[in-house]
This record gives structure tokens, sequence and C-alpha cells, in this order.
């Protein structure tokens, strides 16, 4: 991936003085009104319009002479649901301590005295309901929509050069010297301040999608912080400080300009590419909304457009790279036969899963299969900017500022989930998840929660209530194959920690279970339930994660671990197809593992009921990972004779001898309860063996559990066996010779006579 870059011959920001002397006057701000509409402000004291498709440029207005301008925000587009198509007005902060609120067509509505000395930046928050102003006066004030001040947050000696709102528009972020300081709009809350750089920082921003901070100084560096002020990400050194630095929407890529220089970066920190421009330092950059480009306001009195080419998609045996900003060139590397894609507007995303490629440009959507370029299904868009594709075998998501939308590859809409305060142009790839049968959400208003829906409907799934964990929740995945009925998300929690839990709950609380710690990244396989995660320095597959529902101890014996040394500091894994996992390493490149195929062929055998290829496969393999796997799968299918022949392989003869006693049992119903019981459900067996009338059954079952107080309940309730529950209980303490303390059974002994 790269930036192609464009500069007019000329710069447009010019100021002609008496004597018609040509002065290039630098460019101070910039900020795109639509994906093709651009707005730039120079200290020729010109506000110009850009339309980078037609290289046009108009004089919007001429700013009195006495007003530098040196930050430039758009009014926030998405208000309360409802979508403007286009920004409206904007904010301009001056060198003359004011700030002043424009109109598109360059009227100034409100010019506001706001600091001593320039004020150097100004942002709205994301709901448009307020605006932060900072100056070279030390001071950060929130000011209202209308323009009136609300509260000074911050008062210090020095200059503030940058300010950089949180994601849910509650703190603050704010330079100070070498410091960055997060402070929460709440008096009295906790502020937090770090040493970010050896120089001065100029430039900050925080990016409401991935919830992380970038930096840029005049040490020549630039840095990615999450928002507790941890180092994510710290550049080499480079010539010159970094001037500017800007985030693109969707969180995935950000741009950093320095003295004739523009890098485009990966979230992680490293370089996709590097351009080396003749613009003189680069002062601020701004994203277009569609994150496709950017633009570039540059010292020597240009401004600078980019957009991204060669962006690429893999998949099995396809690599498809788009070359221009409505071409894409798809190749085959088995046979390298090549085709070549063309689209009526310019790429936005795309996404190539499960057989299909899914494009959307500006106003349609394309769904291409991979056996047939040439005709490819065409829809309209309702919204345009779609932030993020998501496929599944079955069906894709497409996700915009609008909503959620579900459709099929031909191209039906199948539903549209919503879900209260739904937001969802902070959704990604991590905080949502698709599978055949259901979508999961991890909501932002309140990050413990996951709404979990039924891919059909667009209904919540179950009983409707979503599904709340202890701590916040950071990254959500469902598997991708078997039965509706057993399907399973798994999620990593801030913690770091793993766990799965079912997503069918019938008002009964489904256990969620811890199966990791210190998760960095995880990913289910595409053709298997098998997942695969690196936790602290390895990396781990666990080959059924089910196991955990199953036969708890058996858990350890189904994973596999490989040191993770060779892929550096925060890995993250790309895609787990068939038996290739691909992991991105901290430094950008991709390596590739593959791991063992039979765990896979177990799993296709055990869907389709193959009981005896799975014991001739295991027994081929001769490998105790694949055993356990098997052992666990056989008592999940209630099949207890290949589940007998499984535990045996693995040594676990005491599990061997409850089976063979489970197969002895006379009615089918307390064999039930029995397996129940061997995979530690005991409410459940006891439920069963009372609805089947087995009342001495589950007295017993509650005796050798020693659960004395229920076997006494259940045989008082019944008016039966009282006199066996008291015998085995006084049995019991004669041979630890203990005492009786319990009260019911101290009552029932008096009047029973054993």
């Amino acid at each position: 991936m790269r930036l192609k870059t464009s500069l007019l011959k000329e710069p447009k920001h010019i100021l002609y003085s008496l004597i018609e002397m040509e002065h290039k006057e630098l460019v101070s701000c910039v900020g795109w009104t639509t994906a093709d509409e651009l707005y730039s402000c120079s200290d020729d004291h010109q506000i110009m319009k850009w339309n980078p498709l037609t290289s046009e440029t108009t004089r919007v207005v001429k700013l009195p002479d006495d007003v530098y301008p040196i930050d430039l925000h758009w009014f926030p587009r998405s208000i309360g649901g409802k979508k403007q198509s286009h920004a409206e007005s904007f904010v301009l902060t001056s060198s003359d301590g004011k700030f002043h609120l424009i109109s598109k067509l360059g009227r100034v509505e409100k010019s506001v005295e706001a600091h001593c000395g320039a004020v150097l930046a100004g942002r709205w928050n994301y709901e448009g309901s307020a605006l932060v102003t900072v100056g070279e006066d030390g001071q950060v004030k929130i000011w209202s929509k209308s323009g009136m001040l609300r509260s000074t947050l911050a008062q210090q000696g020095s200059p503030v050069y940058s300010v950089a709102w949180g994601p849910d528009s509650e703190k603050v972020l704010y330079t100070s010297g070498k410091q960055l300081i997060i402070k929460p709009l709440q008096p009295n809350a906790k502020v937090l301040q770090w040493k970010a750089h050896d120089g001065l920082i100029l430039k900050t921003d925080w990016n409401s999608v991935n919830d992380l901070i970038l930096s840029a100084g005049e040490d020549c560096k630039y840095k990615v912080w999450d928002s507790y002020g941890r180092v994510l990400y710290s550049s080499q050194l480079h010539e010159y400080p970094i001037t500017s630095i800007a985030w693109a929407v969707d969180g995935e890529l950000f741009a950093v300009g320095s003295f004739n220089t523009l890098r485009l970066c990966d979230k992680t920190g490293w370089s996709y590419s590097l351009e080396k421009p003749n613009t003189g330092s680069i002062f601020n950059i701004s994203w277009s909304i569609d994150g496709t480009q950017l633009a570039g306001a540059c010292g020597n009195g240009h401004v600078i457009f980019a957009h991204i080419v060669e962006q690429r998609w893999e998949w099995k045996n396809l690599e498809i790279t788009l070359i221009k900003r409505r071409t894409m060139k798809v190749h085959d590397v088995i046979n390298d036969a090549e085709d070549s894609l063309e689209f009526r507007d310019r790429v936005i995303k795309a996404s190539l899963d499960y057989g299909y490629l899914v494009v959307s440009t500006s106003l349609q959507c394309y769904v291409f299969s991979t056996k047939n370029w040439n005709t490819p299904l065409i829809f309209d868009l309702k919204e345009g900017t779609v932030s993020l594709i998501l496929q599944a075998e079955r069906h894709f998501l497409l996700v915009d500022g609008g909503g959620l939308y579900l459709y099929s590859y031909e191209g039906r809409l199948i539903s549209s989930p919503k879900y209260p305060g739904m937001r969802t142009d902070i959704l990604n790839a991590q905080t949502v998840s698709l599978s055949n049968d259901t979508l999961a959400v991890k909501d932002k208003a309140d990050e413990k929660v996951i709404y979990i829906f039924e891919a059909l409907s667009g209904k919540p799934l179950g009983d409707g209530k979503p599904l709340t964990h202890q701590t916040e929740i950071v990254e959500v995945a469902l598997d991708q194959k078997g039965l509706t009925s057993e399907r399973k998300i798994a999620f990593i929690d801030k913690n770091r920690d793993l766990y799965i839990t079912s997503v069918k709950r019938f008002g009964k609380e489904q256990k969620i279970v811890k199966i990791g710690t210190m998760v960095q990244t995880l990913a289910w396989n595409d053709s298997s339930n098998i997942l695969c995660g690196i936790q602290d320095t390895r990396f781990t597959v666990w080959y059924y994660p089910n196991t955990v529902y199953v036969d708890k101890d058996l858990l350890p014996k189904t994973l596999y671990e490989k040191d993770g040394s060779e892929f550096s500091k925060n890995p993250q894994i790309v895609r787990f197809v068939g038996n290739q996992v691909t992991i991105r390493r901290a430094d950008g490149s991709l390596v590739h593992l593959n791991v063992s195929p039979y765990p896979g062929i177990l799993h296709d055998y055990v869907r389709a009921s193959r009981w005896e290829d799975a014991v001739r496969l295991c027994r081929f393999v001769k490998d105790q990972t694949l055993w356990a796997c098997l052992a666990a799968m056989a008592v999940a299918s209630k099949d207890m004779a290949t589940a007998e022949i499984a535990y045996a392989a693995i040594g676990e003869i005491d599990k061997v001898q409850y089976i063979n006693s489970i197969k002895d049992l006379p009615s089918r119903e307390s064999r039930m309860a029995h397996m129940l019981l061997f995979s530690g459900n005991t409410r459940e067996a006891e439920t069963l063996l009372l609805q089947s009338g087995l009342i001495y059954q589950a007295i017993q079952v509650n005796i050798n559990l020693y659960n004395w107080d229920r076997a006494l309940e259940l045989a008082v309730k019944h008016k039966t066996h009282v006199d066996t529950v008291l015998a085995y209980r006084q049995k019991f303490l004669e041979d630890f010779g203990k005492k009786e303390t319990k009260k019911r059974f101290l009552q029932y002994a008096e009047g029973v006579s054993v």
C-alpha cells in the first residue's frame, strides 16, 4: 500500500503586494467537506476551495488583513443519527486570539475573543455539542456550539500546541511541552499525565474507533500510545521535526508530515510508504471522510493531495491489488492468470473471503464470485461511505454511518439489526463478528456488553438480553461452523483474558469460561471450529474449545503450543484459513504458520457422525492431542463407545470405568443423566432424573456428591427415602469421627428411626 501524491504546478496561495511581487505564503490548515471538496486557509488571508478530481480551485473569501489562520475544523456531519450530506460550517482559529465560526459560503457568523496570544488549535467534539480551543496563553477552554464559554479546563505556563477529544467526548487530550495530558471534563476526576517526547510536542490525535493516541514532536519522532499512556510504537529519528500527524477516520491508518516528507503508517506504527514531495514542511494533514485520500497544508504555499493505491487482499491462491482509484488487478498465483476489474466510481472498501470479493465504491456495492470475474452483481448503496465489510460463508455485512446491513451474496438485503444507542461509525473488525446464523456487536456505550442478533431476522437472539461480562471487552469473534444451537463466541477483555461462551441462552445463565490469559490477538478457523491466538509469547491453538463444557480437565491436552518469540512485540493474527495462519509482526512483515491438518479432518468426521473413521484417523496419527479432542467430541455428541476408546488411549482409566458403569444403567434417562454428570452439569442431571420420576436416583446423585442439604430437601419434598439420606449422613460422620451440627438433620433424626 502506498500514497500517490499530486501537487499543482503553481501554488494557489500567493499574495500580490503593490509592486506585484510574488510571495509564496504558507498554507496553515486544510479540511474536507465531502469526499471531493477541500477548504484550505493560508497566511495570505484567503480561504480556498479545491476539487482534487477536476483540479479546480476557487476563492471562497478573503479574511481581514490582521487575521492569520492557524487551525480549521469542520462541524461534524452526523448528529444524533441524522446525517447531513455535507458539513455546513467550520471553526477557524487565528493568531489574533480569536476563533471564528464561518459558514460554508465564507460568511463569518461569529468571532469570539478566546485567548491572549494566538489560538493554536480548535476542535469540535464528536457530537458537535462542544468546542475546545487551546492557545499560546497555556489555557484549554470548552465552548458551547454557539460560541459561549462553558469552562476553562486547564491553565499552564507554556503554550498548548495541539488538542484532541477522547472517543466518548468525556475527556480532552492536550500537549504541555514534552508532556501529554488527558483531562476528563468532570471536575474531580483523575488526570493522566506522562512524558511523551524529548522535545516539544507539536501535534497529537486520538482516534475514536481504536482508542489509540498519536503524538509528533520536535525530537523528530512520532509515537503511538494507548489511552492509558503506554507506548505501543516509537519511530526512528527523522531528519526534521514532525510537524503534523493525523488518523484516518476508521483508525486503520495514519499519516505523518514533516519537511518534504509524507508517510503512510499502519495503526500499529510501522510504515507502508514514504513520499518525498517538494512541499516544505507539512503543517496540517486532513483525511477525507471515506479514508481513501488525504490533503496536506504545505509551507511553500502548495496543498498536497494523496490517495491510497496498491492496497492488497489475499485469499487462498488469489491476490487482488488496487492499482488505480477505480481499477483492481486479480492475480491467480497457481496458473498466473490475470484479470482487471473496472469500477465506475472510486473504490472505498473491499473484502475477499469465502470465494467472494465484495467491493464498495462511493455509490455502489459490487459482489464478484472468484469463479467468474466478468459478471459482478451490483446494487446501489443508500449511504455511500461504507466503513467496514465483514464476510461469512453465506452472507456479508456492510457497516456505514446509518446502520448495519446484512446482504446475501445474491445482493438481497437480509436484515438490518439495531440496538439502543447504536453508533456504527466506531465499529471495526475487532468489535463486530459475523457467522452464518449470528451477528455479535460490542457496544461502545457500555463496553461490558455484547449484543447478539439472529442474522436472518435481525432480532436479538434468545431471550433478547445481551451478553454481559464483568470487565470491559476488547475483541469479539464467533466460530464459523457447526449447528446454530452450538454457536460459540470467544472474546478478550481489558485484562487480556480469553473467555468462551455459548451464544444461545434460554433463561439459564450460561457459563462464561476462561480459556487463556495475556491473549494479544485471536482468530477462528474458516472451515472448522478451531481457535488460534497468541498468549504472552506463545502461539496457541485450541483444537476443540468446546472441551471446557464437556470435560474441563481435558482442555490442556487439546492444545497445541509453539514458541512465539519470532513474532516480536504486539503481533496480530490476520487470518486463519484452512491450516495456514497468517500473522503480521510489529514491523509489518507477514509470517505464515502451518498447523496440523488432522484436527480439521477430525472435526469434519465428527460433524458427519463418522465415528469409526475418526477413531481410525487417531490411530493412524498416534497423537495424544488428537485423542483428547476425540474424547471430548464423543462425550459432547453422547457417543460413549468412541469416548471409551479415546479416554483409554490417553490413559484416563477412571473415566473409562465411569463410562462403562454408565453403559450398564437400565434406563435411557439415567444414562443421559450420568452423561450430564460426567460433564459436570449436576443441576441438569438432577432435573432430568426428577422429570423422569427417578427420585431415588436424584437423591443418590446428591449423596454421592456430598450435597447433603439438597439430598435431604429432595427426600422431604417427595416424602420418600428420608431415612436413607440420614443413614448415609450418619455413616459419613462416623467415618470421620464428627458430630452432627446441621439443625435440619438433627430435627429429622429425632423423628425418624434409622
